[in-house]
């Protein structure tokens, strides 16, 4: 077996045993409505299946001034076809068939991840909690 047919089949296995969705977005600007509320706006980049792992069981405590806050740092796993990601890019997970805790919640991309014939792309996020 050759070195590229071993890799297109690491990335088939890959890609069967991701069961979650989600969404990557990114913020391009900001529209003001007539009462001064600003809302960001966002580009689509991915849609998609994902795989989530936590590699720390633990979350990070930060202050910032008066709150406390929380650091949960994840990887989220995502097909090699995906590209283009940014640090502070926003991915949501839409659907988890095995973590009902999963949908709905949002990460932001922190650390990208390049690797000579990688089976995903592998991309190091958090989740702020309080």
């Amino acid at each position: 077996m050759s070195r590229q047919q071993l890799l297109e089949a690491a990335r088939a296995f890959f890609l069967e045993g991701c069961v979650d969705t989600c969404t990557i977005k990114r913020v391009t600007g900001e529209v003001t409505d007539v009462d001064g509320n600003v809302t960001p706006t966002y580009t689509a980049l991915y849609s998609g299946v994902c795989r989530i792992q936590q590699q720390q069981p633990y979350a990070e405590r930060k202050d910032v001034g008066q709150a406390y806050l929380l650091l949960l740092r994840l990887e989220v796993q995502l097909p090699m076809t995906v590209t283009g990601l940014a640090p502070d890019d926003l991915l949501t997970m839409v659907t988890s068939v095995t973590d009902p805790d999963l949908p709905g919640r949002v990460f932001r991309v922190r650390d990208l991840a390049h690797k000579t014939d990688a089976s995903s792309r592998r991309v190091q996020c958090t989740e702020i909690t309080s």
